[in-house]
């Protein structure tokens, strides 16, 4: 990547401190300020990810917590330099969270150096046992293996990452489409790990029939860990919710072609 193409953004990470006295905390978000001055946030927002702060800290108030990124959100679009904000919010947070100390970064695009730290340093780390196979995989790990390889494609910097929906859906909806492009048609891509809960790919259709009520050409892709098993009765529904929502599968096999078709539609 040429440097000059590079930018400087500072971040904080934001942490949920349950107990002061014992130094106990965890992260939860990341907000970046771009050269220009804007803020970006990314704060915790998928329930798996809830489930094990609760886990570990059952007194956490989690409805505080989910208000959080629509709160910054709101503070972000206030006048003023993002820098300044950060700083502000840090003077009004509950003794329950702080900032972790500033910090720079160079990049291309601020939006997928939000997506990437939040990924290194507030998503769970994910362990496998020896001898694990596809199965581990979740979300996490597939949009990861994603990133890797619109990297290698040099794409990466020209998808939008994290992509709010509630324009389509509802003002409110917390809910983010991993990548989006456009280049006249809109298009959105999303992990989904089939051999877990299809939870997820109930949402993924719901919100295209929403997107499409107002893009009717918008096109969406799930990326899966690999092909619907066949004879496997969950893999089967899911996979069959997904193409009658007219949602193409692409497994991260095949996502390195994928990635080369897209840079030359992107061109």
């Amino acid at each position: 990547m040429a440097e000059e193409n590079l930018m400087t953004c500072t971040f904080r990470i934001l942490r949920y401190v349950p107990n002061l006295l014992r130094d106990e905390w965890m992260n939860i978000g990341v907000l970046l300020v771009d050269p220009e001055g804007r803020l970006h946030v990314r704060v915790l927002a998928e329930e798996p990810q809830y489930a094990r702060l609760r886990r570990l800290y059952p007194a956490v108030d989690v409805a505080v917590l989910r208000a959080l990124q629509a709160d910054f959100e709101a503070k972000a679009a206030q006048p003023g330099g993002g820098a300044a904000l950060v700083a502000a919010m840090e003077e009004t947070l509950s003794n329950a969270l702080q900032l972790g100390p500033q910090k720079a970064v160079l990049t291309a695009n601020a939006g997928a150096e939000l997506e990437r730290l939040f990924h290194d340093q507030v998503e769970p780390a994910m362990y496998r046992p020896a001898g694990a196979g596809e199965r581990e995989h979740n979300r996490a790990s597939i949009r990861n293996r994603a990133r890797q390889v619109f990297d290698r494609a040099q794409i990466n910097g020209r998808l939008h990452h994290g992509v709010k929906v509630e324009e389509f859906t509802a003002p409110g909806d917390p809910f983010r489409l991993d990548f989006g492009w456009e280049n006249g048609t809109r298009g959105f891509l999303h992990s989904v790990a089939l051999g877990r809960d299809s939870g997820q790919a109930k949402v993924l259709a719901y919100t295209a029939a929403a997107v499409r009520e107002k893009l009717p050409d918008a096109e969406f892709t799930a990326i899966t860990e690999a092909p619907p098993q066949r004879g496997n009765a969950r893999q089967d529904f899911t996979a069959r919710m997904l193409e009658s929502s007219q949602i193409q599968i692409v497994p991260l096999a095949g996502l390195d072609q994928y990635a080369r078709t897209l840079a030359g539609r992107l061109n």
